[in-house]
């Protein structure tokens, strides 16, 4: 058995929020205040999570993926990490962490099973970093980078939200830091969930800039190699360079045709596309294997060819707003 959808695309990949919590409030993804978040009642069990899992397992997932709100603020992260390395069939496990306290479990994560991350560090400078994180603390994010280089991860990427008038001049240093750093640094485009039209408008960052800024700093980037993992980045890397980085543009330039992933929210619903509004609650099946198969199929009919983000700035320049749930509710 496999899940393909009506567009032949086979999905191996399962996204899953664990949490729609974080520690830090950054302007891409949360608003400042007035946040709603699910009561504890409503985010799924380990056990429920598991038995999902399973049955996804069971239909070809083979990779999955622990993202939040911020992950590793779920108690018990290890043990249901854990669990999960042990399903048959899951060959790969990574996270995405804002780092604020991954110093403390890196190497606990790693010997649970977690193999790739993917760790959030917007900017090198600390008080542009606390500006875009609203209160975050680099140094703390900084030294949970190296206690993952320690713990063995491979390969870690740095991601990279570039917004307009905090981050936009710190390009070449973030290509610079692969040089002697075996890192993948991923420039993300300032994606329009969660947004009105003048506050993305007045922050987005075409990733043209990135090759620009490259030129001018007299560094060459070259075609590089492709990254262990399921992510929809174009590489490059400049030579001699240690590392790479990564260009992820999902709204100039969307990737639609080689998507090859669900999402799971922290409520209990898959989402055939982050992009999308529709989804299929599977919490109440948790516990019944061949009902939550049907309703993995189920979710694959409901995912479109193409998202709507490669028109989300003709929406929000016309006044329309998308009804998206935010970043972080999602597990984006």
């Amino acid at each position: 058995m496999a899940l393909v959808d009506r567009f032949e695309r086979v999905h191996d990949y399962l996204r899953i929020s664990v949490t729609d919590r974080c520690n830090l409030r950054c302007v891409y993804c949360m608003p400042a205040e007035g946040m709603q978040f699910l009561d504890e009642s409503e985010v799924m069990t380990d056990d429920e999570i598991v038995g999902i899992v399973k049955a996804g397992a069971e239909l070809g997932i083979r990779k999955l993926r622990i993202t939040g709100g911020e992950p590793t603020v779920r108690k018990n992260l290890v043990e249901l990490v854990e669990r999960l390395a042990a399903i048959p069939g899951i060959e790969d496990i990574a996270l995405t962490t804002n780092g604020m306290t991954l110093r403390e479990q890196a190497h606990a994560l790693k010997r649970a099973g977690i193999s790739r991350l993917n760790l959030s560090l917007d900017s090198m400078k600390p008080e542009a970093f606390q500006a875009i994180t609203r209160h975050g603390d680099y140094v703390r994010v900084w030294r949970g980078l190296e206690a993952a280089i320690e713990a063995g991860f491979s390969p870690i990427k740095l991601n990279v939200v570039l917004v307009k008038g905090f981050n936009e001049t710190e390009i070449v240093e973030f290509i610079r830091l692969t040089k002697e750093w075996p890192l993948i640094v991923r420039f993300i485009e300032y994606m329009p969930i969660g947004q009105d039209a003048e506050q993305w408008r007045a922050r987005y960052v075409p990733l043209t800039q990135v090759f620009e800024e490259a030129k001018a700093a007299g560094l060459t980037l070259e075609s590089g190699d492709q990254v262990r993992g399921n992510g929809p980045a174009e590489y490059f890397r400049v030579p001699g360079f240690a590392g790479q980085i990564g260009l992820i543009h999902p709204v100039s330039d969307h990737f639609c045709a080689t998507c090859n992933r669900l999402r799971l929210t922290a409520d209990g619903k898959l989402k055939p596309c982050l992009y999308w509004e529709d989804e299929v609650s599977v919490r109440d099946c948790a516990h019944d294997p061949e009902k939550l198969k049907e309703l993995f199929y189920r979710a694959l009919k409901l995912k479109p060819e193409k998202h709507e983000m490669a028109r989300a700035g003709e929406l929000l320049e016309n006044g329309l707003t998308p009804t998206w749930r935010a970043m972080s509710q999602i597990g984006g």
